[in-house]
């Protein structure tokens, strides 16, 4: 099967050599990599120019946006310029940070998972950090079903069907339920292990927080949905700080009419989901 993968980058420079080597050692190589260098103020295009002059599959673009760590947002817009720049002759198509280092059958067992079940629309590993002892462990606080926005596969059928990736908080979850709505499956494989070199939230704020409680909104989540979400994602980070902040976020969406990331008949379905989701942890 052919694949594509784009990789944003922004100050990537510790960490990017060793996702591009364990890039062009999977044993199915991919017909072209993307990097799309965001406005990145260190060593992070040296490097991928040293990638890129030795492996003709390995390609790079420039890109100029807010010097922001905009969660969500900011990835996903380089991720779209980083599209421009390929064909439609893929099978699969991965979004892929520039600080994970995959195990070297990766993509062939993904690739074997999209062709051996053509129901499934998006695929992907489980990703692991280390503790403060130097020791990689799982970390996955989503449902074993979600896959990790930094190793996503999408068969090229699924990611037409949901129209791309939105620009805006909430990509990695909308992406899934809109992937559901259309009638494919989400499949992890959990001997799939990928090396996560910074751990996730590192640069993420308060602000993140609020726009995770406007992705709630946008989502067509309908408030109890929100509530609970929230006091889950606040449990979890052992925070009320967050419960707090995800609240004001969707109440100001609310209030300011902000625009849905999906159609009423969408949101429909999305709700009926997840509210079978929760019964089926309660009961």
């Amino acid at each position: 099967m052919n694949y594509y993968i784009i990789i944003p980058a922004h100050n990537e420079e510790a960490f990017i050599a060793d996702t591009l080597n364990s890039v062009i050692a999977q044993s199915l190589l991919p017909k072209k990599v993307v990097v799309v260098n965001d406005n990145s103020t260190d060593n992070t295009q040296e490097i991928i120019n040293q990638f890129s002059n030795r492996h003709s599959f390995i390609t790079s673009v420039k890109i100029d946006t807010n010097p922001d760590h905009i969660p969500g947002s900011k990835v996903i817009y380089a991720f779209q310029q980083g599209l421009k720049e390929i064909d439609d002759a893929y099978d699969f198509i991965v979004k892929l940070d520039a600080d994970v280092i995959l195990p070297e059958q990766y993509f062939e067992k993904i690739a074997f998972i999209f062709s051996g079940h053509p129901e499934v629309g998006i695929a992907g590993g489980f990703i692991y950090e280390q503790d403060n002892n130097g020791n990689w462990k799982l970390n996955h606080p989503m449902n074993k079903k979600h896959v990790r926005g930094a190793i996503k596969s999408f068969s090229k059928t699924c990611f037409k069907a949901i129209g791309g990736l939105k620009v805006a908080m909430g990509w990695d979850t909308v992406d899934e339920l809109l992937a559901q709505y259309h009638g494919f499956e989400i499949y992890t494989d959990p001997e799939l292990i990928v090396k996560h070199l910074r751990p996730v939230g590192k640069n993420y704020d308060e602000k993140a927080s609020l726009l995770q409680g406007e992705a709630m909104y946008s989502m067509r989540y309908g408030f109890w949905i929100s509530i609970i979400a929230s006091l889950k994602m606040a449990w979890k980070q052992r925070s009320i700080k967050v419960f707090q902040n995800n609240f004001f976020g969707y109440s100001k969406a609310s209030m300011d009419n902000k625009p849905f990331l999906v159609n009423e008949q969408q949101g429909k379905f999305i709700r009926k989901l997840r509210w079978k989701n929760i019964k089926s942890k309660l009961f």
